[in-house]
């Protein structure tokens, strides 16, 4: 039988596969030797540009080589500022719980508490946008009750922040929508035939969210809901106190009909 000839590697090129060994040069650090002034100059641009990706390899470089200082604080401040413009919530979350951890007495220590709400607060926009879900009652509400917890943390520790009167601002967006979307659950319930539950969504709002625009819808779903019952005793009663808070609300006349009908 012919054997096949063997095949013989020599010089650098058989030792560097031999070894396993790449041939492509090794990536060059262009930051080798760089001050810490100038990767935070360079990151700085780079988030000016929107280079989110290069701009915290910059940070990254202080953190690891320059650990202390103000500038390895600032890198970490920064560091939550673009993961939150990168759509990455829960990193920027992260990133900000540690800088608080870290650095409590921080001068800037309200930056990070503003931008843990502020995270959250705009991944909450979804529920806010939906109009008419297929199941209102199991949409979750949780980010914006995290933003407006977040916000309150803020304003109660900071009273005088830059960002509490932003803050006090979404926080009374965030409760105002809440109610609001409350009412939508109770008016869900409503127009299912689910009376009891209405009833009870309608009176969670007026005990949670008193004051609210949302409170004088909440009203009218009761009555309907306890007209709907057969009991027009209870409904004249809610019909009451709405007209007593909110004399100028465009339910009021449907309702009285709907209540006399019913007595």
């Amino acid at each position: 039988m012919r054997r096949k000839p063997k095949l013989f590697l020599a010089g650098p090129i058989a030792a560097a596969l031999l070894a396993g060994c790449s041939l492509l040069p090794e990536k060059i650090d262009e930051t080798k030797g760089w001050s810490v002034q100038r990767l935070y100059s360079e990151a700085r641009e780079s988030m000016n540009e929107g280079n989110y990706k290069t701009a915290l390899e910059y940070l990254d470089k202080i953190q690891a080589r320059y650990p202390f200082g103000r500038y390895a604080q600032q890198a970490q401040l920064d560091t939550v500022f673009i993961q939150y413009k990168d759509s990455e919530p829960d990193a920027a979350i992260a990133a900000a719980d540690r800088f608080i951890k870290a650095n409590p007495r921080h001068p800037y220590v309200d930056y990070a508490y503003y931008m843990k709400g502020l995270v959250n607060f705009n991944r909450s926009n979804t529920l806010f946008d939906r109009l008419a879900p297929v199941e209102r009652d199991k949409t979750d509400t949780g980010t914006a009750r995290q933003s407006y917890n977040d916000f309150a943390e803020l304003t109660r520790k900071f009273p005088n922040s830059k960002y509490a009167e932003d803050a006090r601002q979404r926080m009374l967006f965030l409760h105002n929508s809440l109610a609001a979307y409350e009412v939508n659950v109770a008016d869900y319930y409503l127009r299912r035939g689910a009376y009891v539950a209405a009833v009870n969504r309608a009176k969670y709002v007026l005990e949670t969210y008193a004051r609210t625009p949302a409170s004088a819808d909440a009203l009218s779903v009761m009555t309907q809901a306890y007209v709907k019952m057969g009991m027009p005793q209870l409904a004249a009663d809610s019909l009451r106190v709405l007209e007593r808070n909110y004399p100028q609300s465009p339910e009021l006349p449907k309702l009285n009909a709907l209540v006399k009908s019913a007595g």
